[in-house]
């Protein structure tokens, strides 16, 4: 069964979510699922990779964060571009915290309102960078895993920052759809602003709840030091390479299987062994 819905996102924005609920109702854990860069809450594997989770007795939730460049009407891709300009990693970092305010009242279930014992965390490439953020500003997170996290965003600037400034826009091409998806110059200001909030290996360092940080050896867009320097920010987090895969773990978009790739699928079983850990 899955549960689609909508919350209010940074500056207002509505944005959608999704929530798969398991089969089995054991031990009432939700997990929460944030996509990465020019991604989305349904690209790909992830609606597979929801009911793998909810098949294993875990609500799996997932969700487009609100300037991710998706609209309530059309939550694939990017169809509103000005929102996309407008995005910015504090953004971000705020939906995280109107999804964790959404759970912390309940949600309203064929006239139930269910709440959940335990909340766990899993962040892909850029979605785990500010998924570090989270656990340490909102707390009350059991678990935290990240799948070929970012650890710096600063270092994730490559344009040419003299012309961004001077002309207020930079564009970058999303090679599967062609768009030139623009990037306001307020992106990089909002970073400047709150670089020390921003700052993922200082947060790494305070992270207190049970922490997996899985990366493929292989990642062609987020390099494995990435997940070495998060590793060695934390001393009890534990890092698990996935050889011979890159970023997505073998998954692409559109997905037409019915299966995972192996890789992605062994990713996800121990992912699951690692919550259920706790």
């Amino acid at each position: 069964m899955k549960i689609h819905s909508t919350y209010q996102g940074a500056s207002g924005r509505e944005s959608t979510f999704d929530l798969t609920l398991s089969p089995l109702r054991k031990n009432g854990d939700l997990v929460i699922f944030c996509h990465g860069y020019k991604g989305f809450k349904d690209w790909g594997v992830w609606n597979l990779v929801a009911e793998k989770f909810a098949n294993q007795g875990l609500d799996f939730l997932k969700f487009n964060f609100s300037h991710n460049g998706g609209t309530v009407e059309n939550p694939i891709d990017f169809p509103d571009e000005q929102a996309f300009a407008e995005n910015s990693y504090s953004k971000e970092l705020e939906d995280i915290g109107h999804i964790w305010e959404l759970l912390k009242n309940g949600i309203a279930i064929d006239g139930e309102c269910r709440k959940y014992r335990s909340v766990h965390l899993i962040g892909h490439s850029r979605g785990g960078g500010v998924a570090v953020l989270a656990v340490v500003k909102y707390g009350s997170f059991k678990t935290l895993t990240t799948w070929s996290a970012v650890a710096d965003f600063g270092e994730r600037f490559n344009f040419d920052m003299e012309k961004w400034k001077e002309t207020g826009i930079t564009h970058i091409k999303n090679a599967r759809t062609g768009q030139m998806l623009p990037h306001n110059y307020s992106y990089y200001q909002d970073y400047l602003a709150n670089q020390h909030a921003l700052d993922i290996l200082t947060a790494a360092k305070k992270v207190s709840i049970p922490w997996l940080i899985a990366h493929g050896d292989r990642d062609e867009a987020v390099s494995f030091d990435n997940a070495e320097r998060l590793n060695s920010a934390m001393d009890s987090s534990k890092l698990l390479p996935v050889l011979h895969t890159g970023h997505t773990f073998g998954a692409s978009h559109p997905w037409r299987k019915k299966e995972l790739p192996q890789a992605l699928n062994g990713l996800c079983e121990k992912t699951i062994e690692f919550i259920k850990a706790y």
